[in-house]
């Protein structure tokens, strides 16, 4: 089966699957682009306040592309960089996308899956979760798209001893390394992963985008423009802003509109 990427909400919150678990939802040309469609769509919808990536079932979260599929569709050079193009599309959907990401991780992570997730703003794993990027031994490296959120997450010299290495590793080294942002019993991952999207979700929407943008550009070192620090206080001219200010004085919880 060639898998799908399903998409799921309830309420403000979207949950997109990595759906082939009889293949551990090794990913496919096809599945790279649904994914990249997938999250496209979601960030230009408005009433929506955080996105949960994960992969079908608690085997994996993703072990990567599947390497069945070299024969037809990456057997040389030309076939790759039109699969290259599907896979940093996506990539680049994954990075621009509006709102909260929230990779959700059981089991295995490595290859594409580990691109995936260091993509997302932030990483729920389980202990048992494994990470890596073995490609030296298929003979491939991994693209500059494809090493810039490793890289931007553990350095370069961390990202090297990653790929030089093709070690895989479990989540407490993960962790070291600042691949993924929290580590909870296997059992809890969904729940903390779903308590953990809630609270983003409850915050001022525009606000989650604005400090997303934020955090992004301190990534540029290039001088903050006067314009860009003038933005830094529209929040102040929002209704959020005046919904949240009249719910702290009153002690209740703020009803956001993300306006």
């Amino acid at each position: 089966m060639d898998g799908r990427i399903e998409v799921m909400r309830v309420g403000a919150i979207a949950t997109v699957v990595l759906d082939r678990p009889e293949k551990l939802n090794a990913l496919t040309k096809s599945m790279w682009r649904g994914l990249g469609e997938a999250i496209a769509a979601l960030s230009r919808d408005d009433t929506l306040r955080c996105v949960i990536l994960r992969g079908a079932g608690e085997k994996a979260f993703s072990p990567g592309n599947d390497i069945a599929e070299f024969a037809t569709e990456r057997a040389n050079k030309a076939q790759a960089i039109d699969y290259g193009r599907v896979m940093h599309s996506t990539a680049k959907a994954l990075a621009e996308c509006r709102h909260p990401l929230l990779a959700q991780i059981h089991g295995i992570c490595v290859g594409g899956g580990l691109e995936i997730a260091a993509l997302c703003d932030l990483r729920i794993c389980g202990e048992s979760s494994r990470f890596g990027a073995p490609i030296k031994n298929l003979g491939l490296v991994m693209a500059y798209p494809e090493m810039v959120p490793i890289v931007r997450l553990v350095g370069a010299d961390v990202a090297l001893e990653i790929l030089l290495e093709g070690r895989i590793f479990g989540a407490l080294e993960a962790k070291e390394k600042r691949l993924v942002t929290r580590v909870v019993p296997d059992a809890d991952v969904a729940a903390e992963a779903l308590a953990t999207a809630q609270r983003i979700a409850d915050g001022a929407p525009l606000v989650a985008r604005w400090h997303k943008k934020f955090a992004r550009r301190l990534a540029d070192p290039r001088p903050i423009t006067e314009a860009e620090l003038d933005e830094c206080f529209d929040c102040f001219d929002t209704e959020d802003f005046r919904i949240g200010y009249a719910a702290f004085l009153a002690k209740t919880k703020p009803g956001f509109l993300g306006r």
